[in-house]
């Protein structure tokens, strides 16, 4: 059920104002700085970060081996070409190529950390935001004349965990990979690892290198593609090309292919079925059970596919570091946990890889002219803007695709709507539905857990432009980049 906070008291000033607050230190918001700072170089910023560093995702996640699941080609920013040969990078490197962004472009002075965004109210008669602030203890009010949500979409706080039974009375150690404790040993020893996303796909192969040995339980199987970590045709192109005509002509191939075979998911699934599980087959011999670890009951790309660089996972499962068990939990026990068909994995340490809590705008809470904001109640203008939101963009990436692909789009066309109001003299942009025929639709359309369970709190997406959410890239870049920022949804004051 979604909560909601009273309107902030008419006496909680601000203590100072800013053209524009981008809430959110990470991939997304170091990017909209960029694209502020150079398109909109007279507008006055602050970059407000809930926690103590930069690099969101690629701060917060430590687990062993993580890394990301789309190429850097199309994951990094269309502004700054990725130069490090592994195409498939991991944590580190990523964050390293974030924070490089924000120092060589002087973002990193605007960021304000420790600064979390808990709630912000809109004035209609100001024009302007009146944004909420917890630093520690305090609460801090500052105020802006447009608000740009970049703090990612699930809960940072703590990851989704199920209730398990008799977890108490394991006598191991149970980790979240959202919070990775750094003191834990696991050379040597039993790992259980309980899920089949790309969490758990990333974190077996890497523990499987020290540990006794790595098991994966999984409720159900999810697709697993085996992909090279370099690609051998960027690295080329960069031998013989200036770096950025090269990285721009990777990008398109990446983004061409990964278009194609998304169509091919969804035209031909059983084709491409078949294609990725003969491919499995192939990784792992004709004696291996791919029915039952590899072969889930929904089509390609009704959930996310799993990628294993290398084929890390694959390789694992043949040097028997590594196995595979499909089955249910009954109860965890003193040594471990007793599946339903009555057998025990023994385990010193289980991580529970369960998936992550997704939720709208980063927690916080919104009002407009003293009522609350009920994001369930809202609808997606062009996937970026609320429905009777004035003044609010939030970004959130492709679910079939890069995140930063979207992520771009949305920057570059923020920035036009700011120069357009600008141009024309108005204070308040305002995405209205006033189209009777427009059905509402669910925000996306995947049958992921994380996704199913976020729905009833989410915003609805419509059946037609611009509150449809195509998960095109090539349709978002004639749309976002090229295409006008008036319609008829969108409704301009002075």
């Amino acid at each position: 059920m979604d909560t909601i906070i009273a309107p902030a008291p008419q006496n909680r000033t601000a203590s100072e104002h800013f053209d524009v607050l981008i809430v959110g230190a990470g991939l997304s918001g170091i990017g909209a700085a960029w694209h502020l700072q150079k398109n909109c170089p007279g507008k006055r910023y602050a970059i407000l970060e809930g926690r103590a560093a930069s690099g969101g995702t690629w701060d917060l996640f430590r687990y062993p081996g993580v890394r990301s699941d789309s190429d850097m080609y199309t994951l990094g920013y269309r502004f700054r070409p990725w130069k490090d040969p592994k195409a498939i990078a991991d944590g580190p490197a990523i964050l390293s190529y974030i924070r490089e962004v924000a120092s060589d472009n002087g973002i990193d002075r605007h960021i304000r950390y420790g600064h979390r965004v808990i709630g912000a109210s809109w004035s209609t008669p100001d024009a302007k935001w009146t944004v909420e602030i917890e630093r520690g203890a305090e609460r801090l009010f500052v105020s802006c004349g447009f608000l740009w949500m970049c703090s990612g979409y699930y809960r940072y706080e703590a990851g989704y965990l199920p209730e398990f039974p008799g977890i108490d009375s394991f006598k191991g150690r149970v980790v979240h990979p959202q919070h990775w404790p750094q003191d834990l040993d696991y050379a040597g020893k039993k790992v259980v690892v309980i899920g089949s996303g790309a969490t758990a796909v990333t974190v077996v192969p890497s523990m499987a290198e020290t540990a006794a040995h790595v098991t994966m339980l999984q409720r159900s199987p999810t697709y697993v593609v085996a992909r090279p970590a370099q690609d051998p045709i960027a690295n080329k192109l960069r031998r013989r090309l200036p770096l950025k005509l090269a990285y721009m002509l990777t990008r398109w191939k990446n983004v061409l292919l990964g278009m194609y075979f998304y169509q091919m998911c969804k035209r031909k699934p059983e084709k491409v079925k078949s294609l990725i599980l003969g491919g499995v087959r192939q990784m792992l011999g004709p004696d291996y059970d791919v029915a039952t670890h590899f072969t889930p009951k929904y089509n390609p790309w009704d959930q996310r596919l799993c990628l294993v660089p290398d084929a890390d996972l694959f390789r694992a499962i043949r040097k028997k570091k590594a196995s595979v068990v499909t089955d249910t939990i009954e109860t965890f026990t003193e040594k471990g946990i007793r599946l339903k068909s009555g057998a025990e994995l023994e385990a010193d340490v289980v991580v529970t890889a369960t998936g992550l809590v997704v939720q709208p705008l980063g927690g916080a809470k919104l009002v407009v002219d003293g009522k609350p904001v009920k994001p369930s109640d809202t609808m997606i203008y062009k996937g970026m803007m609320y429905s009777d939101v004035p003044n609010l963009a939030s970004v959130f990436g492709y679910t079939n695709a890069s995140w930063t692909l979207k992520a771009d789009l949305v920057c570059e066309y923020v920035c036009r709507l700011l120069n357009y109001m600008d141009r024309k003299g108005f204070r308040q942009a305002t995405p209205h539905n006033s189209d009777p025929t427009l059905r509402e639709e669910p925000w996306v359309n995947f049958s992921s857990g994380y996704i199913q369970r976020a729905l009833p709190h989410q915003p609805k997406q419509g059946s037609k432009r611009p509150w449809k959410l195509y998960q095109n890239y090539v349709l978002d870049l004639l749309t976002l980049r090229h295409g006008s920022v008036r319609d008829r949804a969108m409704v301009f004051t002075k």
